[in-house]
């Protein structure tokens, strides 16, 4: 058996790069950033970040594109896919990219996007938005 899957909690660090495919496909990109914080043996507290490249396609890639912007809070569910290359200098490079199969925006409604809104964020128990890669996107299911 085998198991291809990644989740991440993080921070959009740009804002996603919508394109169309040739045949017409939507894929858009951005960047997600992860924070690692621990207390090391000194008592000190250290912080290492980790950047993602993630990829979404099709129905979900449109819903990024319009929905998400950088500094967003997301929770990105999908798979672990590396391609390589040879760069211009002939070195062999590699880039990991998580292909997205879902995603979940974390931020509370007109939180992050600039408004003024004092609006408490939503209990935990508030739906938020999720989308899959599969699913029929109804306008309705937007939560904002």
């Amino acid at each position: 058996m085998n198991l291809n899957k990644a989740m991440i909690i993080g921070n959009l660090t740009r804002d996603p790069e919508a394109k169309t495919t040739p045949s017409g496909q939507a894929v858009t990109t951005f960047g997600v950033a992860t924070n690692l914080v621990w207390t090391d043996q000194s008592g000190e507290k250290q912080k290492r970040v980790e950047f993602h490249n993630i990829v979404a396609w099709r129905k979900l890639a449109e819903i990024c594109a319009q929905y998400l912007h950088k500094g967003s809070k997301v929770y990105i569910e999908g798979r672990l896919q590396t391609h390589d290359w040879e760069g211009q200098d002939g070195v062999k490079r590699y880039r990991t990219e998580i292909i997205a199969e879902n995603m979940i925006m974390l931020d509370s409604k007109g939180s992050g996007n600039g408004s003024n809104n004092d609006t408490p964020p939503p209990s935990d128990d508030a739906p938020r938005g999720s989308v899959s890669s599969g699913d029929e996107i109804q306008v309705e299911d937007i939560p904002f």
